[in-house]
């Protein structure tokens, strides 16, 4: 969501723009607003609410947490449940509650400004009945199907991506300061097996009634285009299907179209954005954000490369990544690894010894420059 709410920023800008160079006065209020989103699973699967505020267009980062903040999620019966801060900026949500009752949620600043959900009732999310992925010639298609039902008519996804990541050159060794030599590398040293994991931005919203018997079939959740980095070898999609009540459907609608349309005079701005989270004694501070609560239906697949295969896959950071022809032997190890620019690549035997190594740039060799190489606690290989 902080992706589309920059978009509502850049549409600001984009009013004042002329053929003239001109630097206009934003009023502070619309360059930080505070962005509050998030959907709290009644069934005591950790959710996440985020806090933050938006940033001017040409700020150097995209996100500015709002921390220490206090959270509270009162229900009708005067019971409270806090929200603990995870990161900043992220306050997560791990309760088992009655979905037959209705929440409040309050946030209360550091600086003490104040703010509050209109009341909330809790939807029981379907189960998604099927989850898969279909390849033609463009690529790759990840779906669901589920079914709504009078309760539970409009869906909105949210995906995280998880994929191994390979650099061009695989190497199993390592020169060691200490000895001044090069030996193989240690599991916590290894550099060939990485992953890298990204949540969608996308707003993916459906109504079911608009289908006969309220089935949804084969909703598009992403498509992965012919060679992309994400299925150089094993891939895996973890999709989050919300039932969320028209209310909630409206503002996210009205946000899609937004950065759909950016641009356009006849976008709304934040302020003709309404959302269910409200300043408390003072309705000139801005505020963007819709809460849902309910139950959250998850459905994890797989996919391999040979599922997918001929995929074509290219990465341009490896460009001109080749082990060097020439060896390097022991007297020249250190002036040619201790610097940690080159790496040894592969050895150079003669008879059963390895005498010498031919060496490439780490850039070509080591995935930990461009992901994480800690496995990831769901994460299975077959």
């Amino acid at each position: 969501m902080r992706a589309n709410i920059l978009g509502l920023l850049a549409l600001i800008f984009g009013l004042f723009a002329c053929r003239e160079p001109f630097d206009p006065e934003i009023p502070q209020q619309l360059t930080s607003v505070l962005v509050v989103e998030g959907y709290l699973d009644t069934e005591g699967l950790e959710s996440e609410l985020r806090i933050s505020r938006t940033v001017p267009i040409d700020a150097k980062t995209t996100f500015a947490p709002e921390i220490g903040a206090s959270v509270n999620l009162y229900s009708e019966s005067g019971a409270a449940f806090s929200l603990a801060e995870k990161v900043p900026g992220v306050y997560v949500f791990a309760r088992d509650l009655p979905e037959n009752a209705n929440y409040r949620l309050e946030i209360v600043l550091r600086g003490g400004e104040r703010f509050e959900s209109t009341l909330i009732r809790p939807i029981i999310t379907p189960d998604i009945i099927d989850a898969g992925f279909v390849r033609d010639q463009e690529g790759v298609e990840v779906y669901v199907n589920t079914q709504g039902n009078e309760a539970a008519d409009d869906f909105l996804w949210t995906y995280e991506e998880t994929w191994i990541f390979r650099p061009r050159i695989r190497t199993i060794y390592i020169y060691d300061p200490a000895t001044r030599n090069v030996r193989d590398r240690t599991q916590a040293e290894q550099i060939s097996l990485c992953f890298k994991s990204e949540q969608n931005p996308d707003i993916l919203l459906e109504t079911s009634s608009r289908f006969q018997n309220q089935v949804v079939f084969r909703k598009t959740i992403t498509e992965i285009p012919v060679g992309d980095e994400r299925i150089q070898e094993r891939y895996s999609i973890l999709i989050s299907q919300k039932a969320i009540d028209a209310a909630a459907v409206k503002f996210w609608e009205t946000l899609k179209r937004n950065t759909e349309d950016i641009g356009s005079i006849f976008s709304p701005l934040p302020s003709q954005i309404s959302g269910n989270i409200k300043a408390v004694g003072n309705s000139k501070i801005l505020v963007l954000g819709q809460i849902s609560m309910g139950v959250i239906k998850q459905r994890r697949i797989y996919i391999n490369l040979s599922d997918v295969s001929p995929w074509g896959y290219t990465n341009p950071i490896f460009s001109g990544c080749v082990v060097a022809e020439e060896p390097v032997r022991f007297p020249a190890y250190q002036s040619a690894f201790a610097s940690g620019v080159e790496v040894p690549a592969r050895e150079l035997m003669e008879g059963t010894t390895i005498v010498a190594y031919y060496p490439t740039e780490r850039r070509c060799a080591d995935c930990t420059l461009y992901a994480s190489r800690t496995v990831p606690d769901f994460w299975k290989n077959d």
